[in-house]
């Protein structure tokens, strides 16, 4: 569903009415998305519209009348939007339903085929990126693509290789892709396109840069928040509305939802929990200060210790690649070795959770949290993390407090922060977040 029309060779774009994409001498009109974007309280036609949006999103597809008695429109009214959003292309009549008498209902749902979206889930030593319908189903990834993300422009350079590829290896034509979405770990203004811990060069945020070399839609988030977003929608999250979601990962992020929405803080900061004062030691954070709770409770912890204390004699089953054979090893390396029973691998990730298990306990007694999920690359060591964290939560929490907060390992596992992305450049572009 694109219109082509000849204009000048020159960038230009607006969110509010169209998204443009230049192809040569063409420039490509994606989906009207002007009422899914309308945040003007007063038209209420484009408001109920997003909503019919949200909830097919949310529920799958249903008839007129269930839809109507769901939002409290009268039949009349909800066959008006739905039409108008079946011209849009949102919307698909699916026919009739199958019943045991009187007359069938037609279904109605999102049209899947209408616009996909691309996630990319940027790691410390790898890439994960995929693409996902209108209806939120994943049809194409690549896990794993070797990368190591740092601040400089080759990283950068590398990472819109890595995209650009991917785009036109996918079987998508990139007319239907809306919009990219992309998890960095940091210091990230979503809402004004700024990255602050990396790929920060210039004055120009970060999501125009991209915008203007793909030609598309760019949106981009913190690693931890998209996590906690694609476990709320796609995970383990059972109805439940206020929820904190731990990243253990190379470092350590935390993702808030608070009566089913994310939240951001301020300026888009919130979620800092790996750079709380925690220890009174001399180890220097790469954000700059001493004495983060990350440098003793994450993934770059315990790879760091596991080589110390492999280096001054401690035995592993990982002691031959690192002492005799030089090999690199990474905190998987580390993970699985621990799940083939390795002592000094368990020993490090008990450690790791019983500290975590301390200081989620305040934070579930700041919060009162109904669910604390336990994700990132580390939750892979499963019980070996997650015991020894339940225990200390119940030592140091408010019995009170805690009693009525479950903790869950994420059920996504390697792809929670893909599915995010995915799903938040989904909500972005249409305006429900």
């Amino acid at each position: 569903m694109s219109l082509f029309i000849k204009i000048n060779k020159k960038w230009c774009y607006d969110r509010k009415y169209f998204y443009f994409c230049i192809t040569n001498d063409s420039i490509t009109i994606r989906m009207n998305l002007r009422f899914l974007q309308e945040t003007n309280p007063s038209s209420r036609n484009a408001l109920l519209k997003k909503d019919i949006v949200r909830y097919y999103i949310n529920n799958g597809e249903n008839s007129l009348a269930d839809l109507g008695k769901e939002m409290n429109l009268s039949i009349p009214t909800i066959t008006k939007l739905v039409s108008e959003l079946i011209d849009d292309g949102f919307v698909v009549d699916f026919g009739k339903q199958e019943t045991t008498g009187g007359r069938r209902p037609n279904i109605y749902g999102l049209n899947e085929n209408s616009g996909y979206f691309i996630g990319v889930d940027i790691r410390h030593f790898c890439v994960n990126i995929g693409l996902i319908n209108f209806k939120g189903e994943m049809i194409d990834s690549q896990m794993k693509i070797p990368y190591k993300i740092s601040q400089v422009r080759e990283s950068f350079d590398e990472l819109c290789a890595i995209i650009d590829g991917f785009i036109n290896s996918t079987v998508v034509p990139k007319e239907k892709i809306l919009s990219i979405g992309m998890n960095i770990s940091g210091r990230i203004n979503a809402q004004a396109g700024y990255s602050y811990s990396f790929f920060n060069f210039d004055e120009m945020p970060v999501t125009e840069i991209l915008e203007k070399k793909f030609g598309i839609n760019v949106s981009i988030d913190n690693d931890s928040r998209a996590m906690a977003y694609g476990e709320y929608l796609k995970g383990c999250i059972k109805g439940e509305k206020n929820i904190l979601f731990i990243n253990v990962g190379w470092g350590l992020g935390l993702g808030i939802i608070v009566n089913g929405q994310l939240y951001y803080g301020k300026s888009g900061f919130s979620g800092e929990f790996g750079h709380m004062a925690a220890f009174d030691n001399e180890v220097l954070c790469h954000c700059g200060k001493k004495g983060c709770l990350e440098t003793e409770a994450s993934g770059s912890y315990i790879h760091r210790l596991f080589l110390e204390k492999v280096n001054n004699g401690y035995s592993s089953r990982l002691s031959k690649k690192i002492l005799k054979q030089k090999e690199e090893i990474t905190s998987e390396d580390i993970i699985s070795a621990a799940l083939h029973e390795d002592m000094l691998a368990i020993e490090l990730i008990e450690n790791v959770g019983n500290t975590l298990g301390k200081h989620i306990a305040g934070l579930i007694n700041l919060f009162n949290p109904e669910l604390v999920v336990i994700g990132g690359s580390l939750s892979a060591a499963g019980d070996y993390l997650l015991l020894p964290l339940r225990s200390s939560i119940k030592k140091y929490s408010l019995n009170l407090v805690s009693k009525d907060t479950d903790i869950k390992l994420s059920k996504l596992g390697d792809k929670t922060g893909l599915i995010g992305a995915c799903l938040l450049a989904r909500s972005k572009i249409i305006g429900l977040i």
